[in-house]
Formats: C-alpha cells, structure tokens, sequence
C-alpha cells in the first residue's frame, strides 16, 4: 500500500468534474518520485463503463509505474454536524495514498463527533475526509497547512473564493461559519457544526 496512491473524481451524470486538476496533482506526484512518463486520467476513464444518471465516487487508484485500478460507486455524502478536535503533531499525508492508517485511527478517536478537525503544532489542518475553509467578515480562509493539497481547495483558490492564511487553533473561535471542501462535495458550508475541544 505504500506506494499506492488514489484520486477521488467525481462524476455526474456522466460528466467528469474537474478531471484538470487530478492530472496536475497526478503528475506532480510522480515528478516528485522521479517519475516523468505520464498517462492521460481522461482516456483511462473514458475505457471504464460507470453509470450516465446520478452522483458517482470514482475511486482511481495507480501506482509509481502507472498501473491503474478504477472502482464506481453510488455517492451517498456523509452527514457532518459535529467535529471533534485531536491534536497530531508527526502526522504526514501529503500525498493521497492507499495507506490511510493514521487518518482512520484518528476517525475512531472522534466519540460522538461527526469527524475529526486535525491540529498539527498548534495549527488547523484538515478532517479526515476534507479540507477546511473558515469564514472570517464575510471572507472565507483555508488554513496555509492542509495535510493534503486538495483539488477542490486549489480550484477555490485558483478562483479567489478562499483564501490561505495560518489559522491557530485558539484563533477559531474568531471566525463565525466553517465549510468542508473535496471532489465530491464541492465547497460544502456546515451549518450549526458544532466543535468539540
């Protein structure tokens, strides 16, 4: 699993969304690897047969040597109304891999919460399934130390609707709305989250 990595792409009714920014984060990260041969996300998928009606996770996991396994499921979002805080300081998830041990030993620790918001050396990060932004005056931030560099997070700020700032965790309290950001939710606003220290 190590050296397995995944995209989460989001496909509705039968449309790829946003499938540019997979191929950038894809290929940074085999550059990273030394990796310099590149495959085309779109045509491997479009050899895949997924449903054309309604939301689909697909779940397109490859490897350094550009071996691709593509799996479609029917998209059910989870429902979050509580998150619960847990600090981490060694965690690293920088790259989308296979191996979400960490993440998903933090998801336990999370009681009667929803999932949890991440704090690493006194900062926010991300909960285990998305990135952050917080409202602030009526502009929205996300926090400048994400675990992940989410593709949805960079269309955002690519787009200038959030904006990157550190933001310490006892600074949340100086925000009024949170909001939860990934492939398949989009820019997801939590109304009435409440958060637990």
């Amino acid at each position: 699993m190590k050296n397995r990595f995944f995209e989460t792409i989001c496909i509705k009714d039968g449309l790829i969304k946003h499938l540019e920014y997979h191929q950038k984060r894809y290929e940074s990260l085999l550059l990273e690897h030394g990796q310099t041969l590149f495959k085309d996300l779109s045509s491997i998928l479009q050899k895949e047969k997924f449903a054309q009606e309604g939301c689909i996770r697909c779940r397109l996991e490859y490897t350094l040597q550009n071996d691709f396994h593509a799996e479609f499921f029917p998209y059910k979002k989870r429902h979050i109304s509580v998150l619960k805080v847990l600090q981490h300081d060694s965690i690293n998830y920088q790259y989308k891999s296979v191996d979400r041990t960490l993440l998903n030993t933090l998801y336990e620790k999370r009681e009667e919460a929803d999932d949890v918001l991440i704090v690493k050396n006194g900062y926010i990060t991300d909960t285990t399934i998305a990135n952050i932004a917080l409202r602030q005056k009526g502009r929205w931030y996300t926090p400048n130390t994400p675990l992940l560099q989410g593709t949805t997070r960079q269309r955002l700020l690519d787009e200038q609707k959030i904006y990157e700032r550190a933001i310490r965790l006892q600074e949340l309290r100086e925000y009024d709305a949170i909001a939860l950001m990934n492939a398949m939710i989009g820019f997801d606003q939590l109304h009435k989250c409440k958060i637990l220290l």
